[in-house]
């Protein structure tokens, strides 16, 4: 069985991030979509919302398992037997980026944690979490940016409403 982990913030999942899920649970018999608890990061969400926003978001895809980690991916990885991380890119930018990640996950695993890299559909090429949020904050439009309930909890967090 090919399993194969999504690991990141997701604060707040996009339409870009739901594209790379769809295309990754094609790729592999099960995808675990894992909320990174970043200590560093003061989020919008808290992972207990963002693993139930990611499991409402992604209820229809049978494959996909939305799961939480603290620490190293290579240590969540190793203690669920999974080999393969998978990444989205945008932009030249984030591969210079996730390059880095990629090599020294690999490094630090003994060889035993791959990353393949999904180019976002170009229709989410724009997208990132943090101008979804910056927009939100404004009273602006973000229905071309997440899925409408997510909007909405957005709206709710920046009391606009």
């Amino acid at each position: 069985m090919k399993r194969a982990v999504y690991p990141g913030s997701f604060d707040p999942v996009t339409f870009g991030h739901l594209d790379v899920i769809r295309r990754a649970s094609e790729v592999f018999d099960v995808l675990i979509v894992s909320v990174l608890n970043n200590k560093v990061k003061t989020p919008l969400f808290s992972v207990e919302e963002r693993v139930k926003i990611l499991k409402d978001a992604t209820k229809g895809i049978p494959n996909v398992e939305v799961d939480s980690f603290t620490g190293l991916l290579i240590n969540y990885a190793a203690e669920k037997n999974i080999h393969v991380a998978v990444r989205g890119l945008r932009a030249i930018t984030d591969f210079e980026y996730e390059l880095q990640i990629a090599q020294t996950n690999r490094k630090l695993s003994g060889g035993n944690l791959d990353t393949i890299f999904l180019t976002t559909s170009l229709e989410y090429a724009y997208l990132s979490s943090s101008s979804v949020k910056e927009i939100a904050s404004f009273g602006g439009d973000i229905s071309q940016c997440v899925p409408e309930f997510v909007a909405k909890m957005i709206y709710e967090k920046y009391h606009i409403l």
